[in-house]
């Protein structure tokens, strides 16, 4: 992964959904009932298509290049180790002189995401500790596929986990001064990945032993839930690898993930490497800075949290 800013392809979001029913029409030759905006990120939109035949897909665009196979793959790969359904891939595109953006379909999963399932957030607590002991499960069930080299999922080539993350982190901290220095990125959040770094050696002290097939971006967003807040499947994986398991539990703690006792949940089940907080407070603070060299969006509802978080497990340290 390289820290670099990545220009979107430009794609107008009604003229993308034009593009999805034709796409959708060409691949299962039957007509298109209803489409519909799902959301996207910087790069991607999603489609929600309903065949006349009754089929219901997603069609999602991707607006950066390089990312169709990655994606697809990763998919495929958490697909066949994870007892919540991901969703199948069904067709892949690639850009040409019509539609001039990579894309590809795939199942639908029934549902909404358990962000905006707001009855969940009211539930007793009995009830959330239910739903965080399936979804860790699942996760658990993840992180069993294993690997005997760390890094990529379509190339995993490192003998060890600091081999491929420390230089990475690095590089994001390189960048993140560059950033800071063109008066876009605040002395707030750059004084905690500087504090974070001077203790890095420590934070990273115990030796990861396990490549473990990795989802990346398993915040409660992520997870949809159908009839009676039932989880029905996980969505999106963000640079899936085969890495340490707590890279996946910093995610956990975003958004509204606290409420549900993910990551406490997690680490009672499966057990946790003894800096595992200072850990996942590093990889969150380094991730959300990541994210915003690439996509030139910050967003302070979740990074002003993790800064906090940071100091909070340095102190402890």
């Amino acid at each position: 992964m390289k820290a670099e800013r990545i220009t979107s392809i430009p794609l107008d979001k009604k003229i993308a959904e034009n593009y999805a029913v034709r796409i959708a029409v060409r691949e299962f030759g039957t007509a298109v009932k209803k489409a519909k905006y799902l959301g996207g990120g910087s790069f991607g939109r999603a489609y929600g298509i309903d065949l006349q035949n009754g089929k219901k897909i997603v069609v999602k665009f991707l607006r950066a290049e390089g990312m169709l196979e990655k994606e697809t793959h990763d998919l495929k790969l958490l697909a066949e180790n994870c007892t919540v359904k991901i969703p199948r891939v069904l067709f892949t595109r690639k850009a040409d002189d019509v539609i001039p953006a990579d894309c590809y379909g795939m199942e639908r999963i029934d549902g909404k995401n358990a962000l905006f399932a707001l009855g969940m957030l009211v539930g007793s607590k009995r009830k959330r500790r239910m739903f965080a002991d399936e979804v860790t499960a699942a996760l658990h069930m993840i992180h069993c596929n294993k690997n005997d080299r760390f890094g990529d999922t379509l190339e995993p080539v490192y003998n060890d986990w600091l081999d491929f993350y420390k230089p990475y982190a690095a590089e994001i901290l390189r960048k993140a001064e560059e950033l800071h220095t063109e008066g876009s990125l605040s002395v707030k959040v750059l004084d905690a990945m500087r504090a974070a770094w001077d203790k890095f050696d420590v934070i990273f002290s115990e030796k990861v032993s396990d490549a473990c097939l990795t989802h990346g971006d398993l915040n409660i967003a992520n997870i949809m839930v159908g009839k009676k807040y039932k989880i029905s499947g996980f969505i999106d994986p963000l640079n899936s690898m085969y890495a340490d398991r707590e890279y996946d539990l910093f995610q956990f703690d975003n958004l509204t993930g606290k409420r549900f006792f993910l990551r406490e949940t997690y680490m009672k089940k499966y057990g946790a490497s003894k800096y595992c907080d200072a850990k996942c407070a590093f990889y969150g603070l380094y991730h959300e800075v990541y994210a915003y060299i690439k996509s030139g969006v910050l967003v302070n509802l979740i990074m002003n949290p993790l800064v906090k978080n940071m100091y909070k497990r340095l102190a402890a340290l």
